[in-house]
């Protein structure tokens, strides 16, 4: 949970400026919130307030600022509002040096804000591939124009599967020839003095600001987060944006105009993920046989004790364990014993797609049919949105949900990291009519079949699967003959996957 959170990263701050003072303790990262779906102003609000919330937690440990405060990096999405990525970084800079200067360092180096980034996958289209890699060479030149330290180019076939050597050599390419070739390197802030650049860099940093101060207004980020307040905004405008491109407002090149009479198909890397779990599982064995049990658990009950007493340095206790062959899963049981697990609220945004998209003659003929579904069978259409496996993106789960329910679904969500049993029990209680599976992380040639097959364990065949996210079209067939009837690629208008979606439910209903 937040709090117990806060603890951690303290400890971490404590034990990198004491024992590894070059290293950067903490990365605090923005990257996963535009991913989900944040615009720029807000990625770089709630980062930089949690920023704030960290030097704070460190300071409350009686900790020098000067001592940490040079030491953490940021890190942000760079995604394809070029001139809007610049003046982010170019306001968060001055944002940051202005609330380390409420700490009173001694030493300049503390007011710096530092920072890698990492161009958006989000961005990446399923559609068309190669013009990612133009995507992502324009979402690069942002990044070094912006100012950053560090980078990370995404591969052109991320929407499609893991990278292969071809496309993440290109990726790698892009950045060398950036830096070796362009001269765009040799000038530290080429955008200094744009009336327009400067212009956005202040209206920027004056709302991101604003956000802050509400932030403040309620305690801070951990309080922000733990009340669902931060991730509620992050999803309101996750599904504004969703809807201004499945209405044509927002173009992307080969999705929603300039669409490929025929896609080519492209070479993908292919991963037996069950051969790989299984590997990792016999390695596992094989350190468990070797270790010794006693200091294991010795060193798992000193992370606990300090959990429950907060007394000692979590991160020295974990490298202690560590170093004893524990593994991670037995040293984050330790602490989970007296810290219990966050549950990120399920609770969604409604009303912000349908207010965002405007080809308002479909959306209603569909809000028609769903009406119409509820009047015959005395209940509206239920869905549940389900993320299994260790996928933690939920973007496309969550904008899902909320277009599902603006049009008059009943929507469940599932919670984070959930199993295929786990996922049936929750369908089957709560009486759907569908499960739809959000897979962005390679897990769905295991994953999908597993919860087909937990529902007809469970006696609830009845209930229909549809997956959406990131599946190589050479997997359709394989998750068709599984049982899965509807796939939905990245692209795919909400509202076309939620009138296919009815006509699968309809045609269930019909059977029984």
């Amino acid at each position: 949970p937040p709090e117990p959170s806060m603890k951690i990263i303290g400890d971490i701050i404590e034990y990198t400026a004491e024992h590894m003072p070059k290293f950067n303790s903490i990365s605090i990262s923005g990257y996963h919130m535009q991913e989900a779906g944040a615009n720029q102003a807000l990625e770089m609000a709630f980062t930089l307030a949690d920023g704030k919330e960290y030097v704070k937690t460190a300071l409350a440990k009686g900790m020098d600022v000067d001592a940490f405060a040079g030491r953490l990096s940021f890190f942000w999405a760079v995604g394809m509002n070029f001139y809007l990525e610049i003046a982010k970084m170019r306001a968060a800079r001055l944002l940051w040096c202005r609330i380390m200067k409420g700490f009173n360092p001694r030493n300049p180096k503390s007011l710096m804000l530092r920072t890698h980034s990492q161009t958006s996958g989000w961005s990446l289209t399923e559609q068309d591939p190669y013009n990612n890699v133009v995507r992502t060479t324009i979402e690069a030149m942002a990044a070094v124009f912006g100012g950053t330290q560090s980078l990370h180019t995404n591969s052109f076939d991320e929407a499609i599967a893991l990278p292969t050597e071809f496309s993440a050599r290109i990726a790698r390419n892009t950045q060398l020839i950036i830096q070796e070739e362009t001269h765009i390197t040799s000038v530290v802030d080429p955008w200094a003095g744009s009336y327009m650049m400067e212009k956005l860099t202040q209206d920027m940093a004056d709302a991101a600001w604003a956000i802050i101060e509400e932030v403040d207004a309620m305690g801070g980020m951990t309080k922000a987060v733990d009340s669902g307040w931060a991730k509620l905004k992050i999803e309101a405008a996750a599904a504004e944006k969703q809807a201004r491109i499945d209405s044509g407002k927002d173009v992307i090149v080969g999705v929603n105009k300039y669409r490929l009479a025929k896609e080519d198909p492209i070479e993908i890397l292919e991963v037996d993920n069950v051969k790989v779990r299984e590997a990792q599982i016999a390695r596992l064995q094989n350190i468990k046989q070797k270790r010794d049990a006693a200091q294991v658990q010795q060193a798992l009950a000193a992370i606990t004790k300090i959990a429950e007493t907060g007394q000692g340095n979590l991160l020295a206790a974990a490298v202690q364990a560590i170093r004893a062959r524990a593994t991670v899963g037995e040293v984050s049981d330790a602490m989970e014993q007296v810290f219990g697990r966050h549950r990120a609220d399920t609770q969604k945004v409604t009303g912000v797609y349908a207010a965002a998209y405007d080809s308002a003659e479909g959306w209603d003929k569909l809000k028609g049919e769903i009406a119409a579904f509820a009047d015959e069978q005395g209940r509206r259409p239920r869905v549940m949105i389900a993320k299994l496996g260790q996928d933690g993106h939920d973007r496309g789960a969550k904008v899902v949900a909320t277009a599902f329910a603006d049009l008059g679904f009943d929507v469940d969500i599932g919670s984070l990291f959930q199993t295929p049993e786990e996922c049936a029990r929750q369908a089957i209680e709560n009486d759907v009519h569908a499960v739809g599976v959000s897979t962005l992380a390679a897990g769905h040639k295991t994953l999908v079949p597993a919860i087909i097959n937990e529902l007809k364990k469970q006696g609830a065949d009845d209930i229909i699967v549809f997956v959406g996210g990131v599946i190589p079209r050479q997997d359709y067939d394989y998750l068709y003959e599984a049982g899965v009837k509807g796939i939905y690629g990245p692209g795919t208008p909400i509202p076309a996957s939620a009138k296919d979606v009815l006509e699968q439910i309809k045609r269930a209903v019909a059977k029984v």
